[in-house]
């Protein structure tokens, strides 16, 4: 059985003992993820050409490979939303500053965040070396917040068109970008300025805004499973944890490679909160005035630093077919010229026949890679991106009437020799085996890593790191249970950097016992963990 290294990703690289591998390198992201886990990350992300750092401090450029993934997410997410009723709107990128103070919680939750417009032009000033310099000029009287979050603005609109409970339930959803000042930003998961949807709602009743918040709770939760390949886990934030403003947070939590959580999503019950502050009345069916009962929910940019961070390997992104741009790419093998337009017609035309075929609704999207390139150059830089099948054709396969196919969920040099017509019949079905194996391995790498504690001495040990070099090893999720008060709930925060994830829903968690810290009852178990 061969070691596996301290975060358990399967036995390090043997390059250095073996010559005969060195023709490509054994691993092409440097730091492994055992090595420097965050690092690895920001490397897999550049390997891949999905993303960058741009000019703007926190901000970042989406590059075509990137862009295409959030592309995907738009368009599958947008259907689902549209199949519950929802209808996508636009509001102002700026909102005034008056409109955020009108709810005194959800300003405070987000202030420090608020990147502030104050001037409304620019004004050219020439300095002694006889350069320009451009200084804000033309003050604004009230000065804009560039949108952290749209509840205000949009509560702003909902006021305005609702007047009965005939014009209930309001169903919006919006496309667009937001702004927070992060102090410590990373690409695709923590950046100033980041894509997202925020969905908005209005009701009739609480129990009707309920019911739309943990409906959208699970649409999340089956996208992120069957589309991105995520196990995650559905459940409620603590007080401590909730949205600036809310009555419920919702959430779906999950585990990436190095243990830690991310929130990948999150849903909210905001109660009559917003709609008290925004002026959303309407004529209620006895014909008084009532406050209309809202909801907002969102998932972002961060769902792609999610799956990179789940699914990628020491050789790059592994890309879940369901999501990912290009399915098959066909790299033709040209060593002889003589041959290079024969093995380019058989890969264009492979390529036609397969674009006719579907998987998971979709058409099949084959791109050829027909640049003027060693085959092995454009092979690797193909596995980086993570494409889930590639297919090489070169002059003994067009000779046999067959390809090679390799499979991104494994080892780069494994290869298939299927004739033509077998391979366009079974890529269909490899690319749903690529899509459950990757959703496999995350629930069976985050399995491993739940651990039932019920004393504070083993949940301290569970968070202490196992090497002092390596401070992002540590256990994973710890199941407690859980009774203590928000000052409890601070300390823990406070000493291990680890916090309430979610209040899980499932059955599996709710079970009588004493919570570890208070010695109080408890009905069910909690998720600690450190995270992202």
């Amino acid at each position: 059985m061969p070691p596996k290294n301290l975060l358990g990703f399967g036995k390090m690289s043997d390059q250095k003992n073996n010559p005969a591998k060195q023709a490509l390198p054994q691993n092409a992201i440097s730091p492994r993820r055992a090595e420097d886990f965050p690092e690895w990350f920001q490397q897999v992300i550049k390997a891949a050409d999905m993303a960058e750092n741009s000019e703007v401090r926190g901000c970042m450029v989406i590059k075509p490979w990137g862009y295409g993934v959030w592309e995907q997410i738009q368009s599958q997410m947008d259907k689902l939303f549209k199949k519950t009723g929802h209808k996508n709107a636009y509001f102002p990128l700026l909102i005034p500053v008056s409109y955020m103070e009108r709810e005194a919680s959800h300003v405070d939750g987000f202030a420090t965040e608020c990147a502030v417009v104050t001037h409304h032009r620019l004004e050219a000033v020439k300095q002694p070396d006889g350069s320009v310099k451009m200084k804000p000029a033309g003050e604004l009287a009230e000065p804009y917040i560039i949108r952290p979050t749209s509840e205000t603005i949009i509560g702003a609109a909902f006021a305005r068109w609702v007047s009965s409970y005939r014009d209930l339930p309001l169903l919006i959803n919006q496309w667009c970008n937001v702004m927070r000042w992060e102090m410590r930003p990373r690409l695709f998961l923590r950046t100033a300025e980041f894509l997202w949807q925020e969905g908005h709602t209005a009701h009739e009743t609480s129990d009707e805004a309920v019911k739309e918040t943990l409906l959208m709770l699970d649409v999340y939760e089956s996208f992120m499973r069957d589309q991105l390949a995520l196990p995650v886990i559905k459940g409620e934030k603590t007080e401590s944890e909730r949205f600036p403003g809310a009555l419920s947070t919702y959430c779906v939590e999950t585990m990436v490679q190095d243990r830690k959580a991310i929130q990948a999503g999150t849903s909210h019950f905001l109660g009559q909160n917003f709609a008290k502050a925004c002026g959303i009345q309407f004529q209620g069916r006895s014909g008084s005035q009532e406050h209309a009962w809202t909801t907002s929910w969102g998932v972002s940019t961060r769902m792609i630093g999610t799956m990179i961070m789940t699914h990628a390997d020491d050789d790059g992104m592994i890309m879940p077919p369901r999501i990912a741009p290009t399915h098959v790419v066909i790299v033709p093998i040209t060593p002889k010229e003589d041959t290079r337009d024969a093995v380019l017609a058989m890969a264009q035309d492979f390529a036609k026949r397969l674009g006719e075929r579907s998987f998971a609704g979709r058409q099949i999207e084959v791109e050829v890679d027909a640049r003027d390139k060693n085959g092995g150059e454009k092979s690797w830089e193909w596995i980086k991106k993570g494409v889930p099948v590639r297919i090489e054709i070169g002059p003994r396969d067009m000779q046999e009437g067959k390809v090679a196919l390799a499979r991104r969920d494994r080892a780069h040099k494994q290869k298939d020799f299927l004739l033509v017509e077998e391979a366009l019949e079974k890529l269909p079905s490899i690319l749903q085996e690529i899509q459950d194996s990757l959703l496999a391995r995350a629930r069976e790498h985050q399995n491993a890593h739940m651990k039932k504690i019920d004393s504070l001495e083993e949940f301290k040990k569970f968070f202490t790191p196992t090497n002092e070099d390596k401070p992002e090893i540590h256990g994973g999720f710890a199941l407690c249970h859980w009774a203590g008060s928000k000052d409890d709930e601070a300390k823990i925060k406070a000493d291990l950097k680890v916090t309430i994830r979610c209040v899980p829903f499932a059955d599996s968690f709710k079970e009588s016992g004493t919570c570890f810290v208070s010695g109080k009852p408890s009905k069910q178990r909690v998720i600690f963990a450190k995270s992202y």
